[in-house]
């Protein structure tokens, strides 16, 4: 893959990051080579959510309310308020993204669903320049490693960054 094939253009976290992909210690730079793709992702994410005209609370309210992340924890965990967390729901609510339990709506599941596939739209272009069979046998060979550490029960499902659990459907139309 060659460095035009992923442009830091409007991805200020994965410009960042690829600044800092020159570790001598291979695991080193393999964990950092990781953290960028992941933001090169988060770039994507971040202007899809924007575009929608979700400010960042307003974004996890809804991945919250959608059982994308944990309800009980993610306010607190991203440092929300009880009262902007609040007002981020009314404000969902008024758009019939939520209900008045705070629960996602079938609209509001379905404009989840749309910014995933919106954000994995963009970042699928790091992907994309790969030959289709080298990418079909990157993403065989991930695979098994992804079921050890399923196997390993570390993670929580819902987890804070939204990772699907393996039995659920892989997009493969953009390789994420």
């Amino acid at each position: 893959m060659r460095r035009d094939d992923a442009p830091a253009t409007a991805r200020p976290l994965f410009a960042a990051n690829r600044a800092l992909c020159d570790h001598a210690d291979p695991v080193e730079r393999l964990w950092q080579l990781v953290t960028t793709v992941r933001e090169f992702r988060g770039d994507a994410h971040h202007a899809v959510l924007a575009d929608e005209g979700l400010d960042g609370c307003e974004a996890l309210v809804l991945a919250a309310a959608s059982g994308r992340v944990p309800k009980d924890t993610m306010r607190e965990d991203r440092g929300w308020s009880e009262e902007e967390w609040a007002a981020a729901t009314d404000r969902l609510r008024s758009r019939g993204l939520v209900d008045a339990h705070g629960d996602a709506t079938g609209h509001g599941r379905q404009e989840r669903e749309r910014i995933e596939k919106a954000t994995d739209r963009l970042a699928g272009r790091l992907l994309r320049a790969l030959p289709e069979a080298e990418t079909e046998a990157l993403m065989q060979g991930l695979e098994p490693v992804v079921r050890r550490i399923l196997a390993a029960d570390v993670l929580p499902f819902p987890n804070p960054i939204g990772l699907p659990h393996l039995d659920e459907p892989v997009r493969r139309d953009t390789g994420f």
